[in-house]
């Protein structure tokens, strides 16, 4: 009796531990049924054990599935997204963007703006900084989601509007939706939702997104034909809103002047060149009589 009552307590624990695996699973390696195959026959059970063994094999499968699944790259949108906060985290003491600030209730202008040209359903962040080596600029974080920094430094020297700050993230809105910053990251595409199960992943991905980053934002910035590109889209949305146009026009005359007065903000042109063409770009072609 002591003997059978130590062989079902020594079961019971193999039974707690071996948690992860399936009933069925624990039944099989409980029961040796090599040794009693012929009463399992005899007893019509040998079909039992073999659905049993098929759906403790389908159960194998997709642990093995589920296991894989865990080791796949995130999609473009997901990684882009990760990486736009992740730099902005290493760059903290840089951008200083951790102050106390009050609610200057940009979001909710930009929000009008977005919608009165029919972007609808677009989830951004605006995050001001209390540095000037940003001036302003629009990070990806995915389909329809932005990061948009802003300089209460750069906005306060220039005394702008909540109109003023509203399309110049519309600019940066533009330049998201033409991909114009994705465009210059180094990321194979390949590294999106590959799955690196047993196989190891290239941790060098991070690393070089991050240096594409800090290039792009403070060295390399856009061309002039992607500034022009974007002037021209601004143009046409803003013809159907006179007011709003004019107001764009008098930003980058304003712009234009400090930028040329204050030397704090001499490496605007080298990420935004160049306000004083992009006046020329906006301003209606004189007809030849």
């Amino acid at each position: 009796m002591k003997i059978i009552i130590f062989c079902l307590f020594i079961f019971s624990t193999i039974g707690l531990l071996a948690n992860e695996k399936s009933l069925l699973e624990q039944e099989r390696e409980v029961i040796n049924y090599s040794n009693i195959k012929k009463v399992l026959q005899n007893d019509g059970l040998m079909a039992e054990k073999k659905k049993k063994d098929k759906i403790i094999k389908a159960i194998k499968g997709e642990r093995k599935k589920i296991k894989a699944g865990r080791y796949n790259t995130p999609s473009e949108d997901d990684f882009l997204n990760n990486m736009s906060e992740l730099w902005l985290v290493r760059n903290a003491q840089l951008l200083r963007w951790d102050f106390p600030k009050p609610e200057y209730g940009v979001g909710s202008a930009f929000k009008q703006l977005l919608e009165k040209f029919g972007f609808f359903n677009e989830h951004f962040k605006v995050l001001i900084i209390n540095s000037p080596t940003i001036t302003h600029f629009g990070l990806p974080a995915g389909k329809g989601k932005a990061i948009f920094i802003l300089s209460l430094p750069f906005i306060r020297s220039l005394d702008l509007t909540k109109v003023d700050i509203s399309l110049l993230l519309l600019e940066d809105f533009v330049r998201l939706q033409k991909k114009l910053f994705v465009r210059k990251l180094g990321v194979n595409k390949e590294f999106y939702n590959h799955n690196f199960y047993r196989k190891g992943i290239d941790k060098k991905v991070v690393n070089q997104a991050m240096t594409d980053y800090t290039r792009v934002i403070f060295k390399e910035g856009f061309n002039f034909q992607e500034q022009f590109e974007v002037t021209k889209t601004m143009d046409r949305y803003l013809k159907s809103a006179p007011s709003l146009w004019s107001a764009y026009f008098k930003l980058y005359k304003k712009i234009d002047r400090f930028i040329k007065a204050d030397l704090l903000y001499k490496d605007y042109l080298k990420i935004y060149p160049s306000p004083e063409l992009q006046l020329q770009w906006l301003s209606p072609k004189k007809k030849m009589i």
